[in-house]
């Protein structure tokens, strides 16, 4: 059977329930893209199941645009980026209409830096001749430069009273029968999440010629999503491994981070033999989150996945009582770190642009050398000024004192247009011999 989310998803804006006011942005900034008054791209936020998706697609159907999609998962690389944005100008130019760039997920850019997908990303939003709409869940997951770059329409959750006449209709259009009270105890029970609403009623009535609300109840309510220390009491003390893998997909963790949570805390609930086997398990997922994150093929998540819920098959015996879970200590010292390690990628992204090396290669390969260089106090002075490098970077780089690197960031001398065309000459060559 169809899935009901996609058979009665809308087609145009005017079917689109809820959110009337964002749904009007939304018309706004495409009616402004057509005109040429402004050409901003638009960010769509808002909690899962609200419709931003749906919308998003209805409006390219009204204003007659082509669509280019692409999932953050798939934008870890500038060349991705690159052929997306490519791409939609092609079909432009085939079709002779706009192309709309749809990205989702947009908020699971963070931490792609290092293959430039992030950084051309928001390159790409701000010089793109084609309308760009970028969705999130999470808009502070994302970079501020991104985020700055966009006109931000907001979708908030689905009020009951607006996700019942969708139930209504899809149930008259499957010719089934209903109580008003079924449909707004399905409601009721998804808090905002329109997508989620017609997954419940579909499970509920399919098959049935008529909805009461004794079937919504006997059936239960669906949680919208995992809760993380539930989904590790399933893990570690339940016995339904299905289950388990189910609730894996539903958890609202990456599969990254997922890793971490079972790691922290299987030592908890396992013991000896427990644990040697789990761990096992554990490092299989982690040989395959390594492929993935290698390969760029994030079809090997559900392989991970398969084998961090099976920890659950290295127990023995009954675990039960309440266990306090602990969020990951690795989570904690990245926090600690969390100033310090974007000093070093800022750092590292302009010697990269500079150079026109990786951001890897810079922290690896030139960083060692700059150290060296900057024994110099000219020298520290020219690559300073060349490369626009603040005080905390030359600190990180060197090991100075803040009071010593603001001396050498800070002297007028330093300022990029005042450097001597001579002395730019030099240290042009000498950054180019690493």
């Amino acid at each position: 059977m169809p899935d009901w989310t996609e058979k009665y998803r809308p087609t145009t804006l005017s079917d689109v329930r809820g959110n009337n006011k964002s749904v009007k942005q939304l018309r706004e900034w495409a009616d402004d893209w057509d005109s040429g008054e402004e050409r901003e791209p638009a960010l769509v936020h808002g909690e899962p199941g609200v419709g931003k998706t749906s919308a998003v697609h209805a409006l390219a159907n009204d204003m007659g645009w082509t669509v280019v999609e692409m999932n953050a998962s798939d934008a870890r690389t500038a060349d991705a980026v690159e052929e997306v944005a490519g791409e939609a100008t092609r079909s432009a130019g085939l079709t002779g209409g706009r192309t709309l760039v749809v990205m989702d997920e947009a908020d699971n850019l963070h931490g792609n830096a290092d293959r430039g997908g992030s950084r051309a990303v928001t390159e790409m939003v701000k010089e793109a001749n084609q309308p760009v709409v970028l969705i999130a869940n999470d808009i502070y997951e994302m970079s501020r430069s991104l985020r700055n770059a966009c006109r931000e329409i907001e979708f908030r959750n689905v009020s009951a009273r607006s996700i019942v006449p969708v139930l209504r209709d899809i149930c008259r259009e499957e010719e089934v029968e209903f109580e008003k009270e079924a449909l707004k105890a399905i409601a009721d029970a998804n808090s905002g999440d329109l997508r989620g609403a017609v997954h419940d009623l579909q499970a509920v009535a399919e098959g049935r010629s008529r909805l009461t609300v004794d079937d919504v109840r006997a059936t239960g309510s669906r949680d919208t999503t995992e809760d993380i220390f539930e989904f590790l009491d399933t893990v570690f003390k339940g016995n339904d491994l299905a289950g388990a893998l189910s609730d894996a997909r539903d958890v609202d963790e990456s599969p990254d981070d997922l890793i971490h949570w079972i790691d922290e805390n299987m030592p908890k609930v396992y013991k000896k033999e427990e644990l040697r086997d789990g761990y096992y398990r554990l490092s299989r997922a982690d040989v395959y989150l390594g492929r993935t994150r290698a390969t760029q093929n994030y079809s090997l998540w559900r392989y991970a996945n398969d084998n961090m819920v099976g920890v659950q098959t290295a127990r023995r015996g009954r675990k039960e009582g309440w266990t306090r879970w602990s969020p990951p200590s690795t989570f904690r010292r990245l926090g600690r770190t969390r100033s310090k390690r974007d000093t070093r990628d800022s750092l590292a992204r302009k010697v990269g642009e500079d150079s026109g090396a990786s951001m890897a290669s810079a922290r690896d390969d030139f960083f060692p050398y700059m150290r060296l260089l900057f024994e110099d106090d000219e020298t520290a002075r020219q690559l300073s000024a060349r490369l626009d490098l603040d005080a905390d970077e030359v600190s990180y780089l060197t090991g100075w004192s803040e009071s010593r690197a603001e001396e050498v960031v800070g002297d007028d001398e330093l300022e990029p247009e005042e450097v001597e065309e001579e002395d730019e000459d030099e240290s042009q060559s000498t950054l180019s011999n690493f």
